[in-house]
């Protein structure tokens, strides 16, 4: 894959990352916020198992996203040092298969 088509597709992918973790963090936010607001006993009140699992699920999936942002950046800096599709453990190349798949691969199928 060329490294400038690599580039802007993980660009993309960045700022859809990014506009994901803003997105969580307010819902999250939101539900924090409305548990605040209201007098939840998570262990008594039917309502608040809910209300603890959604604020649950939704950290579970800000730190997935944000793992996603950290290897998007990495993948970027890859393609900034010109080893970008080439396998960080046997320096074979991982093939735009692959990449097309996952554009943040950094080993080949073989190592992954």
């Amino acid at each position: 894959m060329d490294d400038d088509v690599a580039r802007d597709r993980l660009l993309a992918l960045r700022e859809e990352t990014l506009r994901r973790v803003a997105g969580l963090g307010t819902s999250r936010d939101d539900v924090v916020a409305a548990a605040l607001d209201s007098n939840v006993d998570d262990e008594h009140d039917p309502e608040g198992a809910t209300i603890a699992f959604e604020r649950e699920q939704l950290s579970a999936l800000l730190t997935q996203a944000r793992g996603r942002l950290g290897e998007i950046d990495a993948a970027l800096v890859r393609v900034e040092a010109g080893t970008y599709g080439v396998c960080e453990t046997c320096g074979e190349p991982i093939g735009d298969e692959r990449l097309e798949a996952r554009p943040t691969a950094s080993r080949c199928v073989r190592h992954a």
